[in-house]
């Protein structure tokens, strides 16, 4: 992959959590490191669900400042909002005149909604608007508009990939040899990450921690992650524990067996156990909160990093709809 285009975006839809960074942000910034790296924030994908425009903006400026504050290489990256490469609406409307009604109907998203309203005995469109039916068309945009070969990808989120493969062949059968085929990667699976209560970390279920939370707050949370009943004094099994299965996400091998040992050895309660979680999270994340709190507090700093990426990203998308529109336009 060294000498291969990355390609990856993240939709500003909330507040990142621990689930989020250990799920997918902490590969992407780790590939970012070795690899030429096209990084949007998907700030159009937020449209069909999003319609508070303050809100957008402000998980925008969000996810810039942690992907920065995280330590993505700038030199290797290419960092810009989505909505500042007018091109991308250009190659989607292209797009659009190759990618048949059917493919969209089989697109993850759409097929959910459908499902949720037929069991709700309502109309099977209902709440469906053409971004979220046309999604995987700017999705595609996305993907080929950068010339890019490889997308990491969770295994949810493959269909994207395939569906850009797909639209791209339709349009080189016609138009000739004009978009490359991008492959899919599958992000190592770092499994669910539990939340407070034991479940999935999800927004849904009010049980996550916020990835930058402050100190107080990051101690807090913790402190609240629900635990059996078990005494100090008896053996616990690290593989259940909620305490456990974040920690190894943060250590190192030798500290992972160590806590580990202290599990299943006794003599160690859970607020203990709490404590040793919280110190060895906030020494990873302390360094990142405060680089990200300054960006936050100088947003001009984060506009002009997003203004300088979405110039580098145009000269490249500006280049693949030429190519386009002499193909298809003459």
């Amino acid at each position: 992959m060294d000498d291969k285009i990355v390609l990856t975006g993240v939709k500003p839809t909330g507040t990142p959590h621990l689930g989020n960074y250990i799920g997918a942000l902490k590969s992407l910034i780790e590939l970012s490191q070795n690899h030429k790296t096209v990084m949007f924030i998907a700030d159009l994908h937020a449209l069909n669900a999003e319609k508070d425009a303050t809100k957008i903006k402000q998980h925008s400026y969000e996810v810039a400042a942690l992907m920065i504050a995280l330590g993505v290489n700038l030199e290797n990256t290419i960092l810009f909002r989505q909505s500042d490469v007018d091109a991308v609406y250009k190659l989607t409307e292209f797009l659009m005149n190759v990618t048949p009604k059917g493919l969209m109907n089989r697109a993850h998203s759409y097929k959910a909604m459908v499902e949720k309203n037929t069991e709700a005995g309502i109309d099977v469109d209902a709440g469906v608007n053409m971004g979220l039916y046309t999604y995987p068309v700017l999705m595609a945009a996305d993907i080929l508009l950068y010339n890019s070969d490889i997308v990491p990808v969770g295994k949810d989120q493959k269909q994207h990939v395939e569906f850009a493969r797909d639209i791209a062949g339709y349009f080189n059968n016609v138009y000739g040899n004009v978009f490359r085929l991008p492959e899919p990667v599958i992000s190592a699976d770092a499994g669910i990450i539990p939340g407070l209560d034991g479940r999935k970390m999800s927004k849904s279920y009010d049980n996550t921690i916020p990835l930058f939370a402050t100190e107080s707050e990051l101690k807090k949370k913790i402190m609240r992650i629900i635990t059996d009943s078990k005494t100090p004094e008896e053996s616990k099994d690290p593989d259940e524990s909620t305490i456990f299965q974040i920690y190894k996400h943060f250590a190192n091998e030798n500290e992972i067996a160590e806590f580990r040992k202290m599990f299943i050895d006794g003599g160690m309660g859970y607020g203990t156990a709490k404590n040793i979680l919280f110190e060895k999270i906030n020494s990873v994340l302390a360094a990142p909160r405060a680089e990200y709190e300054r960006l936050m507090a100088n947003k001009p700093e984060i506009d002009a990093i997003l203004n300088d990426g979405a110039t580098r990203a145009s000269v490249i998308a500006n280049a693949t709809v030429a190519r386009v529109k002499k193909a298809m336009l003459g």
